[in-house]
């Protein structure tokens, strides 16, 4: 979550930028002018960000541009964005949104002396500098038709999956044999999916959200920019993250099964404070044919996933449950998806408008659909159920309300991007390359010929693999689209 600085004090570094770069946007980035000054200014915040090893690890850099970072929602709208004026700068709004948000987080987790070499008061006016610069440069972008061109061939988010890995495993035969192994696991997930617990079964723990009322419909539209993106203000999406906050049942025989709140201490993975349950939250899109539809996600973050027996390659410090919601334009459920924090165990729940699509190819991972959504009556939430110790997704019900529970609170996932420290500094949960240090797992040793990173290990948002059969990506834009047929009839009132 980007903080904001103080107006003066914005306005103030944005006057210094501005005159010391000149004051109107330039048609050319000659020597001396605005635009080479900021470009030559940002490849120094770039330096000292890389040299102190604090490059945020999520929406993906474009080369020669460090004013705009792509994402894959953002990347999938890199033709629509030369269509018009309109779409053009609402595309480079959301662009230089993501680089402003990450540099948020390298900013705060710079050291102090790295601030001091850059020549700026504080890390608020260092943002703000930064933040002044992106316009200036996106104007003189902008007036360049070559530039425009080479940023929408370069807008591309590359994906998690290493070749140099799959040819190394030989993966054209090393994946029969790692299906086979999915298969047998989702047999497995399916049988305890249909054993889930009603709410009050003994052993496990209720958790509900702290504050808000459920939503109900119908509900206001939401506005869209020119992309046709939702495009909910703050206070709304706010209310939007509390409206629809699930009631999380959990298998808890161990402190292991209790979800906190992220915090760096001595270990080489972040600690979980389980005093302070807590869910993060965010906002993401999908796209379904000319539609883009609003999703809500949520996370759960647990100290560990406990070692089973003295062999259990998934076991490891620190594991996390993603939830997330796609809602249709008239605010009603249309899927429920989860993965855990490694982008393992991918599941989809859908509404009952949406029928899966058949797979494009024999043997591959396409969809596990264990079930359907549960319809909701107004003010109703849904309920998921989580197991013990690997903290399997086995439920989904309409929680029926009135149970007491442990309340939890919502804060933006923004935040695991910078955390404290114990010498009260800042660093972010994840590493550069979007993997949570001290969180690899045992199965790295054997699942590698897949093509994945440290395969079980915990990572940032943009950087989930889901699949080790096939490529599949958590945040692809259309990866509902293309697995689900949306009977778009029957969800209308």
């Amino acid at each position: 979550m980007v903080g904001k600085p103080v107006i003066s004090r914005l306005l103030a570094t944005a006057v210094v930028v501005l005159a010391g770069c000149a004051s109107p946007v330039p048609r050319g980035t000659d020597e001396g002018g605005p635009v080479a000054a900021c470009q030559q200014w940002l490849q120094q915040l770039d330096e000292q960000t890389d040299a102190h090893a604090v490059r945020d690890g999520g929406a993906a850099r474009i080369d020669g541009m460090p004013f705009v970072r792509v994402d894959r929602l953002l990347a999938s709208f890199r033709d629509e964005a030369l269509q018009d004026a309109a779409r053009w700068q609402a595309w480079g709004d959301r662009l230089m949104a993501l680089d402003q948000a990450a540099r948020w987080a390298e900013i705060r987790n710079l050291p102090r002396a790295a601030v001091d070499a850059l020549g700026v008061v504080d890390r608020e006016d260092l943002q703000a500098r930064a933040k002044a610069c992106g316009p200036l440069l996106w104007q003189a972008l902008s007036a360049d038709e070559t530039a425009r061109r080479r940023l929408r061939d370069a807008a591309l988010v590359p994906d998690d999956y290493s070749v140099a890995l799959r040819t190394l495993g030989l993966y054209p035969l090393s994946q029969w044999p790692f299906f086979s192994g999915v298969e047998r696991e989702l047999r497995q997930w399916q049988s305890r999916w249909m054993a889930s617990p009603p709410a009050d079964a003994p052993g496990w723990a209720r958790y509900r959200p702290a504050t808000g009322a459920a939503a109900t419909v119908p509900w206001t539209p939401l506005p869209v920019d020119a992309l046709g993106i939702p495009a909910p203000d703050a206070d709304t999406a706010r209310r939007l993250l509390q409206a629809y906050s699930p009631v999380v049942h959990i298998e808890t025989p161990s402190d292991a099964d209790q979800p906190g709140r992220l915090r760096w201490g001595e270990d080489p993975a972040p600690e979980v404070q389980t005093a302070q349950p807590l869910l993060y939250q965010r906002i993401a899109h999908t796209r379904y044919g000319d539609r883009v539809l609003l999703q809500l996600v949520y996370s759960l973050w647990f100290p560990e996933r406990p070692a089973r027996h003295g062999l259990d390659l998934l076991a490891g410090r620190v594991d996390a449950v993603v939830l997330r919601l796609t809602l249709d334009e008239g605010g009603r459920p249309l899927m429920l998806d989860s993965i855990h924090g490694c982008g393992c165990y991918h599941v989809f729940v859908p509404a009952r408008s949406m029928d899966l699509r058949p797979p494009p190819a024999a043997r591959i991972e396409w969809a596990f659909v264990p079930a359907t959504l549960p319809e909701l009556a107004p003010g109703q939430r849904l309920r998921v159920h989580l197991s013990a110790s690997d903290h399997q997704l086995v439920g989904v019900a309409a929680d029926e309300g009135g149970a007491a529970g442990t309340t939890y609170s919502l804060e933006h996932e923004d935040q695991l991007r910078s955390l404290p420290t114990a010498d009260g500094g800042h660093r972010s949960a994840f590493g550069s390359h979007g993997i949570m240090p001290g969180t690899e797992r045992g199965e790295r040793v054997l699942f590698w010929p897949m093509g994945i990173e440290s395969p079980g290990a915990m990572r940032q948002w943009g950087r989930h693999p889901t699949a080790f059969v096939g490529r599949r990506h958590f945040d692809e834009p259309r990866l509902l689209e293309q697995r689900f047929h949306w009977r778009q009839e029957a969800a209308a009132p």
